[in-house]
C-alpha cells in the first residue's frame, strides 16, 4: 500500500511541477511583452499585469506544494538538529501536524472563497470566474495534505536528483 501512495504523490509531485514550471515560464514571458507595449510600442495592453498575478498566484499555491514534498523550504532547522534523535522526530511530527493545519485551513476556506467569489468576473478576461482564480488555493492545500500524509507514514520521499558528495568538473 505504501509504494502505491508513493507512486501516486510521485505523479502529483509531476503534475505540480510542470503546473508550477508552466505558471513560471508563463509569467517571464508576459510581463516583456507588457513592457515592450508600454514602453516600446506606448501603447499598453491592459491584459499581461492580471494574467501575471493569475499566473503567480497559480505558481505560489501548486509550486509550494511540490517544493514542500522534498524539503526544498525555508527552514530553521539549526535548533531542531542539535537536539537527540527521538526528540527530533517528535518534533517533526508535530511540525508536521501543524502544516496539516495550515493545508486543513487552505482547503477549507479557500473553498468558501471558491464559492463566494464563483460568479464575479475579472473585468480584464470577463469569460473568467474570480472563483476559478481562487482554485490554487484549496487545490494546492489538498495537494500539501497528501504530500504531509506521505511524510508522516512513508517518510520523506528519495531526491529524484542523484546528487554526489564531491564536485566534478568534467
Amino acid at each position: 500500500m505504501a509504494a502505491l501512495y508513493r507512486r501516486a504523490m510521485d505523479a502529483l509531485y509531476l503534475a505540480c511541477v510542470i503546473v508550477g514550471a508552466t505558471a513560471l515560464v508563463l509569467i517571464s514571458a508576459v510581463i516583456p511583452y507588457a513592457v515592450f507595449t508600454r514602453y516600446i510600442l506606448n501603447s499598453a495592453a491592459s491584459w499581461p499585469e492580471p494574467l501575471a498575478v493569475l499566473l503567480t498566484i497559480l505558481l505560489t499555491f501548486i509550486g509550494a506544494a511540490a517544493g514542500y514534498r522534498l524539503n526544498l523550504h525555508m527552514s530553521l532547522s539549526y535548533f531542531a538538529d542539535q537536539l537527540p534523535t527521538p526528540w527530533r522526530r517528535g518534533l517533526d511530527v508535530i511540525v508536521q501536524l501543524l502544516m496539516a493545519l495550515i493545508a486543513i485551513f487552505m482547503i477549507v476556506w479557500g473553498e468558501r472563497l471558491v464559492d463566494v467569489t464563483w460568479q464575479n468576473t475579472i473585468a480584464d478576461f470577463p469569460f473568467l470566474s474570480v472563483g476559478v482564480t481562487y482554485l490554487p488555493i484549496p487545490v494546492g492545500g489538498l495537494c500539501l495534505l497528501f504530500f504531509i500524509i506521505e511524510r508522516i507514514f512513508i517518510g520523506i520521499p528519495p531526491d529524484p536528483i542523484p546528487h554526489s558528495d564531491r564536485a566534478s568538473f568534467d
